[in-house]
């Protein structure tokens, strides 16, 4: 079948819903969104063209990894009009969130090897506190969990061992 004839052949909301995974309301909120678009029909229905279920899987894919709909709509708006996206397509759209996806595994990575210790919130309720944030100095690097959250870590780390290096030395 060629790409123009699979374009052709129309899914209605219920088809695409159920093939996809998704309710027909969360269709519909995509397509507000701007995420995927439909044709009408004479009768004023919508009609799907067969390639929105590749599109809603990245949807909801890049959802579950944390991507804001944002992102996810501008990258969408890279693919080209008028046929249906390649392999090489999707994957220049995958590389562009890699630096983001590494990002995310380190911060879960902190989350779980870190969790149970101090979390550079300035609670000061733990026992280890005076030694994991000694006099709540974290709280130079901004609010919340300093040490789980990626982009302020390396700071906080940085406020603690510069801390621990001046009680040290005479």
């Amino acid at each position: 079948m060629s790409n123009t004839e699979v374009r052709r052949h129309e899914l209605t909301p219920g088809q695409v819903a159920e093939r996809a995974g998704i309710t027909v309301s969360a269709l519909h909120f995509y397509e507000r969104e701007g995420l995927v678009t439909s044709v009408r029909t004479s009768g004023n229905q919508r009609r799907y063209h067969r390639d929105v279920l590749r599109r809603l899987a990245f949807v909801r894919v890049s959802q579950r990894v944390g991507i804001a709909l944002a992102d996810i709509r501008a990258a969408l708006a890279t693919l080209p009009d008028g046929r249906t996206p390649t392999k090489a397509d999707w994957a220049r759209l995958s590389r562009g969130w890699r630096d983001h996806l590494d990002a995310q595994i380190d911060q879960l990575q902190r989350l779980r090897d870190g969790l149970d210790g101090c979390i550079g919130c300035g609670c000061l309720s733990l026992r280890t506190c005076t030694l994991n944030n000694p006099d709540d100095l974290l709280a130079r690097t901004g609010p919340g969990p300093r040490r789980l959250l990626s982009e302020s870590a390396s700071e906080a780390d940085a406020v603690v061992k510069e801390a621990r290096a001046a009680r040290l030395s005479p």
